[in-house]
């Protein structure tokens, strides 16, 4: 059989992921607070959309006729968006929101344009910027940031060394503590530095062993029980003897401990049960990581007829709209075909990301109701109801 080159037609089905669907899959999967802030970043980038923040009155809600906005885009009714677990494979979602001004391309409106003002809607002046509505917490709502190990040792070192020199070997040292207050730098290396003499660092060190909290500063695990002993006044030679054979106490040689220390039994166990209430990570006491609070992207809550009710969380769910007024002016201002191309990409990505903010509630929403409806048998009343 010879082989000539030839050419076939061939029918075939094939999924195309544009960037526009990549991106939509990457939305379902942002929780409510990123999803914020990549919206954040949107309208940073795009003129046209607009961030609605906070309730939003009826009367603050234009009402394009019937039911679609100026510019033929579907629009959200105002009520919740929920779904009865137990409804029927198939329904539609009962009273889609999402939330006010939100996911439609209605009429925009200048900032505080709204019906308490006039009544009527105030067309957006061309070259405005984004104003969404703010608000500032008093000082007394402000939360003071916490302070850090190097911050709490370098107040000290103020206060307990004036002499420049120190203060400047003191500073270097507080630089090498890791964040469980051990000291790991070389002291004669820090003395090469400085060029002053070893003794000369070891005088400072000494003194900011001496800081809050307690057992900072140390080398080793010894010397930070053995600081935190001295400053407790409980550092006598019997405890010192101990400390210095850490290794036997973990191997749990009582017996060598006793010799070793000159005490009995019971003085050994109240020796150990002292040295388990100090501390051997001194600089954890200042460790900052705020536990995050978790918010909900979806409440379940009981049915009054029974079963369970879902309903996406509105108060995190962002709020934007394509602002339509302001297209139109910058489309009678535009002259260029650059300035064009440049307004109507903003317009379709502005459009295109309302649709899939859209898309991404109702997709996370039918999510939801059915791993409820999976997990049914599990709830307290199924368990009841089969004696478990």
């Amino acid at each position: 059989m010879a082989i000539t080159p030839r050419l076939e037609l061939r029918q075939g089905q094939s999924l195309v992921m544009t960037p526009q669907l990549q991106q939509s899959i990457k939305l379902v999967q942002l929780n409510n607070i990123e999803l914020s802030a990549f919206i954040d970043g949107e309208v940073e980038k795009n003129p046209l959309l607009e961030r609605k923040d906070g309730a939003t009155s009826e009367s603050e809600t234009p009402e394009p006729p019937d039911g679609e906005a100026a510019d033929g885009e579907p629009m959200a009714s105002d009520s919740a968006l929920t779904r009865n677990a137990d409804m029927p494979e198939g329904e539609e979602l009962a009273d889609i929101d999402l939330s006010a001004d939100d996911y439609w391309s209605g009429e925009g409106r200048a900032p505080g344009g709204g019906a308490g003002d006039s009544g009527q809607s105030v067309p957006a002046l061309p070259g405005r910027g984004v104003n969404p509505d703010s608000t500032m917490d008093g000082i007394d709502q402000a939360q003071s940031a916490p302070d850090t190990l190097r911050q709490h040792l370098l107040a000290q070192l103020g206060m307990e060394m004036s002499a420049p020199s120190d203060r400047l070997i003191g500073g270097t040292l507080i630089d090498m503590v890791d964040g469980a207050g051990y000291l790991s730098a070389d002291l004669n290396s820090v003395a090469e530095g400085f060029s002053c003499s070893l003794e000369r660092i070891e005088a400072v060190l000494e003194t900011l062993q001496g800081f809050d909290p307690p057992g900072v500063f140390a080398r080793d695990l010894g010397e930070c029980l053995a600081i935190q002993l001295k400053d407790a006044g409980r550092f006598d030679p019997a405890m010192a003897a101990l400390i210095d054979n850490l290794d036997r106490l973990a191997a749990g040689d009582a017996a060598g401990l006793m010799k070793l220390c000159g005490v009995d039994g019971e003085d050994l166990s109240d020796m150990v049960a002292e040295i388990k209430r100090l501390n051997p990570k001194p600089g954890q006491v200042f460790d900052n990581d705020v536990a995050q609070t978790i918010v909900p992207d979806v409440f379940v809550r009981p049915a009054p007829g029974g079963g369970w009710t879902v309903e996406l969380n509105n108060e995190t769910l962002p709020r934007v709209m394509v602002d339509n007024h302001y297209h139109v002016e910058l489309r009678k201002l535009s002259t260029g075909r650059e300035e064009r191309s440049f307004i109507s990409e903003c317009f379709q990505n502005a459009s295109w990301l309302v649709r899939a903010l859209d898309q991404r509630a109702r997709t996370i929403l039918k999510v939801a109701t059915e791993l409820v409806r999976q997990q049914e048998a599990f709830s307290p009343s199924a368990c009841r109801n089969c004696g478990r």
